[in-house]
């Protein structure tokens, strides 16, 4: 991963200029995470839908249900200069100097056609320091982001010391009532619990550890497109502290 920047947004990526700056920090579940929402983090929201045409998407993981294309790394350098400061602050992190990776997303796959792991919920990592980012850029019957509890263990986050407990457990659900149906996951039955939802407003931005439980509200009676103007445009990223 490219060393972190900080520089002010960068000229030769015009159109890309956020404005992080009338951020709300909430809580949420007895276990108080904390979600930082931006309403109209870019300045310029249809330039990076536009932009999205020009990108080769391609299927990247088997985790992630559709196909992804890397932004560039001027846009990254530019925000990341932007954001670095007030992750720090939102996140209390003062001093942490961070990495970014970033993605054009868009959800595809048909629930019919839903791997098993793609229809639970899912952690980006075990590292609670690593904050993920979603920005989304679509308006259709999808939402945004949901937040989950899994039930037989009562966790919400999982650390690397957690894991193995997790992983058992929900392989004895698993056992025990058998895979859910193919479908995007809603209200987390019959293993977890949705304790919390974001809403997916186009522009807006939401920031949270990527270690805690979480899926992409998928309608599963709304179609997936893969045109950008007509299907679930996400941009996502990772920020990890600089080793």
């Amino acid at each position: 991963m490219a060393k972190a920047h900080t520089l002010a947004p960068d000229p030769a990526a015009p159109g890309w200029q956020i404005a992080p700056e009338d951020a709300r920090i909430t809580h949420f579940s007895s276990q108080n995470h904390r979600l930082v929402a931006v309403h109209g983090l870019l300045e310029n929201a249809s330039h990076a839908v536009s932009q999205a045409f020009l990108q080769k998407f391609a299927r990247i993981t088997p985790q992630y249900p559709g196909v992804r294309a890397p932004l560039a790394p001027e846009v990254c350098a530019a925000w990341l200069g932007r954001l670095g400061p007030l992750l720090a602050r939102w996140f209390d992190a003062p001093g942490t100097v961070w990495e970014m990776q970033a993605w054009y997303s868009l959800v595809t796959t048909p629930p019919a056609g839903l791997a098993p792991i793609q229809r639970l919920p899912h952690v980006d990592g075990t590292d609670p320091r690593q904050i993920a980012m979603m920005l989304y850029l679509h308006r259709t019957g999808h939402g945004g982001t949901a937040f989950f509890r899994h039930r037989s263990t009562g966790l919400e986050a999982l650390t690397q010391a957690d894991y193995p407990r997790y992983a058992a457990a929900l392989q004895a659900d698993v056992a025990r009532t058998g895979l859910p149906p193919a479908a995007y996951t809603t209200d987390g039955a019959p293993h977890f619990e949705r304790i919390h939802a974001v809403p997916g407003h186009f522009n807006s931005a939401v920031f949270y550890r990527g270690n805690i439980l979480h899926s992409g509200v998928i309608d599963n009676d709304t179609p997936l497109s893969a045109d950008p103007h007509e299907g679930r445009l996400t941009i996502n990223a990772f920020f990890r502290p600089a080793e």
